[in-house]
């Protein structure tokens, strides 16, 4: 591990195969995660600027076990299948900001970002009208239909159908883009959003893939990630150091369709007697590894 980069022992091994030309890559999954924010001096910020939720993936997680990462998962296939109520920028508008081919794609996507903010921190970004946002989400009722949707027991569609409720999609901002290295068994193609936490509605340490919840500044966890203090991911420490200069959430929500969403894949490469890991644009996190030898070398 160099400072907290989350890097799995087996990589040097799955990424040398994959140079032989004896590993077959796997088809990413489509997957959102939200950096959700909130002003803790309320909406005219504090000096340190607004803080982000972040979960502590369980150790016994099989994909970046003990790292630190936001709100998110994958793609549930049913919300490709019908139009939601919607608010916000036309699906048109957002199938070119996320760079997917139809609406059906890009409103499944932007579901994914809302129901799984719902799903592993208790907040919704839904309304009964385009101007509204729901409240309190903590009741029993509320609870109930939100462990259905952890169990697939009920579609995101469904959900809001029953409450009568539209997707806020101008309450969310996409920002970046992120693709799973091709030697990882298990790959995403995964669309970072930012969101300002709603008026009335709180966290709550709800996932079941996580075993601590925090509300920290973005400058304050890229620096505990520096000193290798907070496992991390790659992605999740650019998009921390790309939010520390906002002083608002606000600030942060408006400049969010600035961020460049060219997708960001790693790349191996053989160099001399050394593999070379690097994320293109991203220096501070090539690796270099031994070309031959046990897995798990180099730093």
């Amino acid at each position: 591990m160099s400072q907290g980069q989350w890097y799995p022992p087996e990589w040097p091994d799955r990424i040398r195969a994959l140079a032989a030309g004896e590993l077959t890559a796997v088809a990413p999954r489509r997957a959102a995660t939200v950096m959700l924010l909130r002003d803790p001096g309320g909406k005219g910020g504090a000096p340190g600027g607004p803080v982000v939720h972040m979960l502590r993936r369980r150790t016994s997680m099989a994909f970046a076990g003990g790292a630190y990462a936001y709100p998110g998962g994958g793609v549930d296939p049913r919300d490709d299948d019908r139009l939601i109520g919607w608010a916000g920028p036309p699906l048109e508008q957002w199938a070119a900001r996320l760079g997917v081919a139809t609406v059906t794609e890009a409103q499944a996507v932007v579901c994914a970002a809302v129901r799984e903010t719902f799903e592993e921190a208790g907040v919704l970004l839904a309304g009964p009208t385009a101007g509204t946002v729901v409240g309190d989400t903590t009741r029993e009722d509320w609870e109930a239909d939100r462990e259905a949707l952890v169990a697939r027991e009920l579609s995101f569609a469904e959900f809001l159908d029953r409450r009568g409720l539209v997707l806020r999609s101008d309450l969310l901002g996409a920002w970046a883009r992120w693709i799973t290295p091709e030697f990882e068994p298990r790959r995403y193609d995964t669309w970072f959003f930012v969101a300002a936490l709603p008026e009335g509605q709180r966290t709550r340490d709800v996932s079941t893939e996580a075993d601590r919840t925090v509300w920290i500044a973005p400058a304050e966890a890229a620096r505990r990630y520096d000193r290798g203090e907070l496992l991390m991911m790659p992605p999740t420490v650019t998009t921390l150091r790309a939010l520390a200069p906002y002083r608002t959430a606000a600030e942060a929500l408006g400049a969010a369709d600035g961020q460049d969403m060219t997708p960001v894949l790693a790349q191996a490469r053989l160099e001399g007697g050394e593999l070379v890991l690097s994320w293109p644009g991203h220096d501070e996190f090539t690796k270099h590894v031994p070309a031959a030898g046990p897995g798990g070398g180099g730093a």
